[in-house]
């Protein structure tokens, strides 16, 4: 392969993944692998004019299919819909799996991620028959009881990704979970939506941390780190097994590589002082829900569980402001140009 641009360089290393629901990025950008998605990136892409079409559809539906899914409101099976129209629309361009959210109200219920999961799967379906249920990939928050839902998934044979993931604990349960993918968030997520924060502890020396000790214990769960800022964290995690990068940053990794020299090294060129015995011997919370929240609880002095508690809420941010263009659609006197 002719190394050209940064992206050729990553690709050389990593199986790169495109973080957007946006179709025009996986066309012209690609190839890719896999297309990852989150309620922040449907509001993003479904707020465009463009896409009015598939806010007024995806309605539709939602209201014809709705009793078959006592006590979901209509909003809530519309955005599904429409996260999932959208995904599908990526597809032609993409060789892997679509990755769809569940909706994080339901982090914290392994029934109801569970119930989200199969409806995720049966709505595929229905709006594609043709499309196989064996390229999709549904994304839990890395809550105990989201990777619990994970095993159950993963043994009916729907592919799963342990996403907002922050620790080694939870990336050792999510492995024991059998879940596909692991999704370390490398930057806190408010940093996408708070102007002028900056995590002042990137995480990228666990992404080296869990892909080693993955390979330590033998399991077949891949790293896919997200939460990307820039394109020197993206070399720095070259050689990761998957990465998921947003259109910014594609764009900026398309250009002509002028100055490779000035590259940022990669964690995964050489043992990395950060990472080097950090490594534990296997760990196991499978039967072990208290020891499992106590280490979670006091990695970093609780601030990653604060993390992953952030992320969840900005996620729910997220879902309320879809809800809200679904309810502002059925409104009679609503106006065209508030999209």
């Amino acid at each position: 392969m002719v190394i050209q641009t940064g992206l050729d360089y990553i690709r050389s290393r990593s199986i790169v993944d495109c973080d957007t629901m946006d179709e025009q990025v996986a066309r012209t950008l690609g190839p890719f692998a896999d297309c990852t998605s989150n309620q922040a990136i449907a509001y993003g892409e479904l707020s465009k004019p463009k896409h009015a079409s598939i806010l007024q559809i995806s309605l539709s539906k939602s209201k014809s299919l709705v009793n078959k899914y006592p006590g979901l409101a209509v909003e809530e099976l519309a955005i599904e819909i429409a996260m999932i129209s959208l995904s599908l629309k990526i597809a032609p361009y993409i060789t892997g799996y679509i990755h769809i959210q569940i909706n994080p109200y339901n982090a914290y219920s392994t029934k109801k991620t569970v119930a989200n999961a199969l409806r995720i799967i049966s709505l595929t379906q229905h709006l594609n028959p043709t499309y196989p249920s064996s390229r999709i990939c549904i994304k839990i928050p890395s809550t105990w009881e989201g990777l619990q839902a994970c095993q159950i998934l993963e043994r009916a044979g729907i592919r799963t990704l342990a996403t907002t993931l922050f620790t080694l604990p939870q990336a050792a349960l999510a492995a024991e979970m059998g879940c596909m993918y692991v999704a370390p968030y490398v930057n806190q997520l408010k940093v996408h939506f708070e102007d002028g924060f900056t995590d002042p502890a990137p995480l990228l020396p666990l992404c080296a941390q869990i892909q080693q000790y993955y390979a330590s214990i033998g399991t077949n769960t891949q790293v896919l780190p997200a939460s990307l800022t820039s394109v020197d964290e993206i070399y720095a995690l070259a050689g990761v097994q998957h990465i998921t990068i947003s259109p910014g940053l594609l764009e900026e990794l398309a250009k002509p590589l002028a100055n490779a020299a000035g590259m940022k090294p990669s964690l995964f060129d050489n043992e990395n002082p950060a990472v080097v015995g950090s490594v534990p011997e296997r760990l196991s919370f499978l039967h072990d829900e208290a020891g499992y929240r106590i280490a979670f609880s006091r990695h970093q002095a609780g601030e990653s569980e604060g993390k992953l508690t952030q992320a969840v809420n900005i996620f729910c941010d997220m879902q309320d402001k879809l809800v809200r263009l679904f309810e502002w659609l059925q409104q009679p006197s609503r106006s065209a140009s508030r999209l």
